[in-house]
């Protein structure tokens, strides 16, 4: 006991229970599930499954969860989303457990839709287009990702009627992109 073999060895079992409450600390985090959701709770959930309308300098585009953009991907020719890996990180789809709820700004109902993605997941689609988040916007209403060309074509917000808005955001929208 006095040779210091019990100090090293007690600082290895400390490190270790330190290490497994940061694994299980960070499994308890904010659900993804909803992409661009965050928080947990009721109100939150619900949130994440809300599309309105917001007022932009691009003029009147569609947001989701936080109020964060959201945008289309010129690829997608239909509701079947070709996004995925690399792709999903960068741009994570609208993702909801049942059904997208049309919120206020004059998002259409009639628009609204679902689609299976490759994982299994569903995806909020509008006017049968999937819809996406951009990492790059930080905040509500940052457009930093409006006319950006990735991952083989470019993305670009749409309005309450489902339709791209291609002007450029003007400087200030927050930042630059990925």
């Amino acid at each position: 006991m006095g040779d210091g073999s019990g100090t090293g060895a007690g600082r290895a079992a400390l490190a270790a229970v330190a290490v497994a409450l940061l694994v299980l600390t960070a499994g308890c985090g904010g659900g993804g599930d909803e992409g661009g959701g965050g928080g947990g709770g009721t109100s939150a959930s619900a949130k994440a499954k809300t599309v309105t309308a917001r007022s932009t300098d691009l003029g009147k585009i569609l947001a989701g969860g936080q109020d964060k953009t959201l945008y289309r991907f010129e690829k997608d020719e239909g509701p079947k989303s070709t996004c995925s890996g690399g792709c999903s990180q960068a741009w994570p789809p609208m993702v909801v457990k049942g059904k997208a709820v049309a919120g206020s700004g004059g998002v259409e109902e009639g628009l609204l839709g679902t689609s299976k993605r490759s994982d299994g997941k569903t995806q909020v689609t509008y006017n049968g287009r999937p819809l996406y988040y951009y990492q790059g916007d930080q905040k509500a209403s940052q457009t930093n990702g409006q006319g950006l060309d990735q991952f083989g074509a470019k993305w670009y917000v749409l309005d309450p009627a489902g339709k791209e808005i291609k002007k450029k955001a003007k400087d200030g929208g927050g930042g630059g992109g990925y």
